[in-house]
């Protein structure tokens, strides 16, 4: 299976994350929209502020890879203006995707009305300017519970208010890949979880990111009805390898 079409090659750390500079940071960005282009990735994920730079670099190369950006990153908990705010930018800058981080606290907190408006002007914004969407759900914070309920949520707001015609440019996603876990549980996708997500959020497609370690486990979420792969080693994916870490 070629996997590379199933691929959102990610880098998203800032500078102190990382523990590097600035240029250092950028200079990351770079390679990987430099590598997301020569391997025909989908996509390449990034944080807002690189979103102009990779579409240039995307134009020149007179590439098909797209662009793709994280809101609300990562702790979801942004309100519902500050994403919008920082989606419109983000548009403006020409990107092709927005994956939002849904305020999980809220939903976990039973603050239902506050979650669907969310992702209803989350995704209106989105489709309103031909973009795709995805709804990061981060089910390292959730019970199985949590996720189906939430992602039928999702589904739900999608399919009543923009229509089944409109239902594959809105994703259910598993996670940020920042999440902080206790006793080495993952943080990123499982394939119990995105087994929830998929038979949930149908006819919504469904994106697993962070733990996808190898070309098998690609392979596997793929088969399993997974569309989108998001990982900070797509080459190393795709060439067969295996990753022990990172997102």
């Amino acid at each position: 299976m070629k996997v590379n079409i199933y691929l959102d090659s990610t880098y998203l750390k800032t500078a102190e994350q990382a523990g590097i500079s600035e240029k250092e940071t950028e200079n990351n960005v770079i390679e990987l929209v430099k590598e997301a282009i020569e391997n025909n990735f989908v996509l390449a994920m990034i944080r807002p502020k690189f979103v102009a730079m990779a579409r240039e670099m995307v134009k020149n190369a007179n590439s098909e890879t797209l662009i793709g950006t994280v809101i609300g990153f990562h702790e979801g908990t942004y309100s519902t203006d500050e994403k919008l705010i920082e989606a419109k930018k983000a548009i403006e800058d020409d990107v092709d995707e927005l994956d939002y981080v849904i305020n999980y606290k809220a939903f976990k907190e039973e603050k239902i009305n506050l979650v669907k408006a969310e992702v209803f002007k989350g995704t209106k914004l989105a489709l309103d300017h031909n973009k795709i969407t995805k709804w990061i759900i981060e089910i390292a914070a959730l019970t199985n519970e949590e996720i189906v309920s939430i992602t039928q949520l999702i589904r739900d707001v999608v399919l009543d208010n923009f229509g089944e015609e409109n239902a594959a440019k809105v994703f259910v996603k598993s996670s940020t890949g920042f999440f902080k876990t206790e006793g080495g549980k993952p943080n990123g996708a499982t394939f119990e979880a995105m087994e929830l997500i998929v038979e949930n959020s149908k006819p919504l497609p469904a994106k697993a990111a962070g733990g996808v370690r190898n070309y098998e486990d690609a392979v596997k979420m793929v088969e399993m009805g997974v569309t989108r792969i998001g990982t900070s080693s797509a080459k190393l994916i795709a060439d067969g390898g295996d990753t022990n870490g990172g997102y």
